[in-house]
């Protein structure tokens, strides 16, 4: 599969949240872009392009006018996108330039973006603040066919890089209770993000917790059991179990493992938002986010 570097005026609309509408009006008015044309006429453009509309959308979001913006030179709009990030820290614009990243491969640009965000921001707060709205438009993305696996895995294994380093920084400390949290996906869950966010939240806050990661069958829970006497149990569902499924896997999980030693199972994730609380098996409890559950712990 050759690597993405062109783009449909569908998809600068999906990366930027500027309509096609609104592109196609740019470009006519003000000749702000050059798009390639195929033969029936479907523009294409390239990551220039794609970088000149994160700009501009930005810059609108900040008060310039689109017909002051159109007389700059590119080189001009950049300059003016820095200034403005560098005074207030724009949110925006520092996911935009994630995704830049993302879609050029650039693990340099990812690296310096995060690294700036570090002299303001702790990293429980870069990860809350941007990574998650970060990881969700990417969700978006991926789902309208925006980016290619090739992307997601990129960004996703950059980010999961920062968690894992965080988590040697705080594996270390004293243990707050005799309690044990087990951290685990469902079997054919491989998006572990979130979960280890929260195995990394866990430890800074001494508890102790045991990450046992992708794509775990129900019945190795049970091994566990023999081996910590005091589990409370947390699990991530981003994809799987699917959402015709969810309950079903619950109220199994319940049956076979909690019910035995009346042990609590905490959840989130995308494929959770659909269930009603008062309707979980017993010691079954939904949470929104991941710090909703941290504060719900502490």
């Amino acid at each position: 599969m050759s690597i993405k570097t062109s783009f449909s005026i569908k998809d600068l609309e999906n990366l930027s949240g500027v309509k096609a509408h609104t592109i196609r009006i740019w470009e006519k008015r003000y000749n702000l872009f050059q798009p390639k044309r195929s033969d029936t006429n479907i523009r294409t453009y390239d990551l220039k392009s794609l970088q000149k509309v994160l700009n501009i959308a930005f810059l609108l979001e900040n008060g310039h006018k689109i017909s002051k913006l159109a007389k700059l030179k590119e080189s001009e709009i950049s300059t003016k996108v820095n200034e403005l990030s560098t005074i207030n820290g724009d949110i925006l614009h520092t996911i935009n330039t994630f995704k830049l990243s993302m879609l050029n491969f650039d693990q340099k640009l990812f690296d310096d973006t995060y690294y700036q965000l570090l002299t303001q921001y702790s990293f429980q707060e870069i990860f809350n603040i941007f990574f998650i709205k970060l990881l969700k438009h990417i969700g978006l993305l991926w789902t309208s066919n925006t980016i290619l696996p090739a992307h997601e895995h990129f960004i996703s294994t950059l980010i999961k890089q920062k968690i894992l380093v965080n988590i040697e920084k705080v594996k270390s400390q004293n243990q707050k209770t005799n309690k044990t949290y087990i951290l685990f996906l469902p079997h054919n869950e491989i998006h572990d993000i979130g979960l280890l966010y929260i195995h990394y939240e866990l430890l800074s806050k001494g508890h102790q917790s045991v990450y046992l990661g992708e794509s775990l069958p129900i019945e190795n829970l049970l091994e566990i059991q023999k081996v910590f006497s005091h589990i409370i149990f947390i699990s991530y569902f981003t994809v799987e179990p699917n959402k015709n499924n969810t309950l079903t896997y619950l109220e199994e999980l319940y049956d076979s493992i909690l019910a035995t030693r009346n042990e609590r199972l905490h959840i989130l994730g995308n494929n959770t938002a659909h269930l009603e609380a008062d309707k979980l098996p017993p010691n079954v409890v939904l949470h929104h986010n991941p710090m909703h559950l941290i504060e719900a712990i502490e």
